[in-house]
């Protein structure tokens, strides 16, 4: 699979946000399409730098039965095929190591998941491909532990490392947000993307399905913005309610661009 043009990612220097954003999990080529144009539209009129997030596989499901997306080898051409099409870089998360090589050959940004945040081999296996690498923080860890994260990464050789923020269990089916979490892991010396939909997640919470309060994203996302974060990870959907993944979590598109100026206009008063 030939690599897109667009050179080797980088954190923008001019301190624009990082938007991290797109489908839960991929489902057509018509609707990836569909939701990169949206948000390149959203990106040309606002001080961020976009990369386009969709899952080729979504293997921590609460239900075998539930819909896990298009496989490796699918998905990854049609990221690369958005990569091409819109020229911007994209990301997806891997759950093995014997993936990472693939999925460097396609994405800008390799993410591991929050459940496999302490996975040595993963992170050994992502940080070698040479590409940036965002870690989401387990939902069962302290912000301080992920020192070692970056310490794995780092001694993998790792170029570029960010640190997300995802919210933390609390009790049976709920997340929680400690904001002093995002100054925890920037004290770490990387820089730090808060989840604001992940965080809303309630776990289990429709039985065999993953619940969530869509509602409270953006109070989540401005808190986290005054606090002070380098990027935003927001995942959205025409029709929310219809996507086979996390729909109770995901902003609708059509109110995505309202939520991502909110949240620039706390940034910027909180740099002031």
């Amino acid at each position: 699979m030939s690599p897109s043009p667009i050179t080797e990612f980088s954190l923008n220097q001019d301190g624009h946000l990082l938007l991290i954003a797109g489908p839960c999990v991929l489902e057509t080529r018509e609707l990836a399409f569909h939701i990169a144009e949206q948000l390149c539209d959203i990106a040309s009129r606002h001080p961020v730098q976009l990369v386009f997030k969709a899952s080729f596989d979504k293997a921590n499901r609460t239900s075998i039965h539930s819909y896990r997306g298009l496989g490796l080898e699918d998905g990854l051409k049609l990221l690369d095929a958005v990569r091409s099409e819109f020229g911007v870089p994209v990301t997806t998360d891997l759950h093995e190591s014997y993936q990472a090589a693939a999925v460097g050959q396609v994405c800008d940004i390799l993410q591991i998941p929050a459940f496999l945040a302490r996975q040595t081999d993963l992170l050994v296996a992502a940080a070698e491909t040479g590409k940036a690498v965002n870690v989401k923080k387990g939902q069962f860890m302290a912000p301080w532990d992920m020192k070692h994260v970056v310490e794995k990464l780092k001694e993998a050789g790792a170029k570029q490392t960010f640190l997300t923020e995802r919210g933390t269990f609390f009790g049976y089916g709920r997340l929680v947000n400690d904001m002093r979490a995002l100054i925890e892991m920037r004290s770490l010396g990387v820089p730090v993307v808060y989840d604001a939909t992940h965080s809303v997640q309630e776990p289990g919470g429709l039985g065999s399905q993953t619940g969530g309060n869509r509602a409270m994203v953006p109070p989540l996302a401005m808190a986290a913005a005054a606090v002070g974060i380098d990027g935003l990870f927001l995942e959205t959907h025409p029709d929310p309610d219809k996507s086979p993944s996390d729909g109770p979590n995901m902003v609708p598109l059509s109110e995505l661009e309202t939520l991502v100026q909110r949240v620039l206009a706390v940034r910027a008063a909180a740099q002031g």
